[in-house]
């Protein structure tokens, strides 16, 4: 029978990169605040970790962040200003990103890469297994993976990550997992990882992707843990470890997705994500559809 394992309730949310691939835009607006049409790209992020459950967020910041803590608190001259107009619309929406969960910060302080600003997070996780989003990577809440990968976990325990299949040749860029099949026909068991491995050395095509639930074990291989490549702590190289010996902290499994996800760190990306989900909305799709048809026409 399998064994049930206690079940997650905290999400933890990286945050403290620069943004350079985004400048000027990002010298003083954190990257997560970036709009994806009305809304900022970690809006998105958080919302599905409360879809998925996961209603204790902890954000890990750095420097000129403050922008997140703001947008994620109650702003009351805005609300007021609103009210007093009778804009029950904007009001709620103002009100949706205060209400939406328990939020925590904690500054990373030096950038010494993913591993360490997961195990920033030690002191407020404790022992329970929890989940890691990224917030460059959006995914569409109409494929709940996140939760799909809660429900992995909690039936199997130690790690899940989320993996994607990519073109060999775009492999180089990503953490890549080998793997083994499971009777399940999208979870995997893994075996091995590697950062960002050349083409011919990589063991599959099977790119980490941003979303991970992780076993506290975690946190003791994080501190023993030498930089890596690019100088950094890698937390692919900590799943490595208890991909390795699943004695350390249960087995490491992935779970394959095959749905919609949006690279918000990425410009050309983030770009054909807002075309993309503006398109979708039905407030703004029609026009907009019917604008961008007579644009590519025009320019073609």
């Amino acid at each position: 029978m399998t064994q049930s394992h206690p079940r997650i309730s905290k999400a933890v949310i990286p945050a403290a990169g620069l943004g350079t691939r985004f400048l000027p835009a990002t010298k003083a607006t954190p990257k997560e605040m970036l709009p994806v049409v009305d809304k900022p790209a970690i809006q998105y992020v958080v919302e599905e970790a409360v879809t998925a459950g996961l209603s204790d967020v902890l954000m890990i910041t750095g420097r000129n962040k403050r922008p997140l803590e703001d947008h994620f608190d109650r702003n009351y001259e805005l609300e007021s200003a609103l009210t007093r107009k009778g804009d029950a619309e904007r009001l709620q929406k103002v009100q949706e990103s205060s209400d939406l969960a328990t939020m925590h910060y904690v500054r990373q302080g030096d950038p010494r890469g993913l591993g360490h600003a997961v195990l920033c997070a030690a002191p407020h996780v404790g022992d329970q297994p929890f989940a890691v989003l990224l917030g460059d990577d959006l995914i569409d809440p109409r494929d709940p993976l996140l939760a799909r990968m809660v429900d992995i976990q909690e039936r199997e325990g130690g790690s899940v990550i989320a993996l994607m299949e990519v073109a060999p040749e775009q492999i180089h860029m990503y953490g890549c997992a080998a793997v083994e099949p499971t009777a399940q026909g999208d979870v995997v068991r893994v075996t091995g990882l590697v950062e960002k491995p050349d083409t011919a050395e990589a063991p599959s095509n099977l790119a980490i992707i941003g979303r991970y639930v992780l076993d506290p074990a975690v946190f003791d291989i994080l501190r023993k843990t030498e930089p890596g490549r690019g100088g950094e702590i890698q937390l692919t190289d900590a799943l490595q470890l208890l991909a390795e010996d699943e004695k350390i902290g249960g087995p490491v499994h992935g779970v394959v997705f095959k749905g919609r996800r949006y690279d918000t760190g990425d410009r050309g990306d983030y770009l054909r994500t807002i075309v993309r989900l503006a398109c979708e909305r039905e407030d703004l799709g029609p026009d907009f559809r019917t604008w961008l048809r007579s644009y590519v026409t025009e320019e073609m």
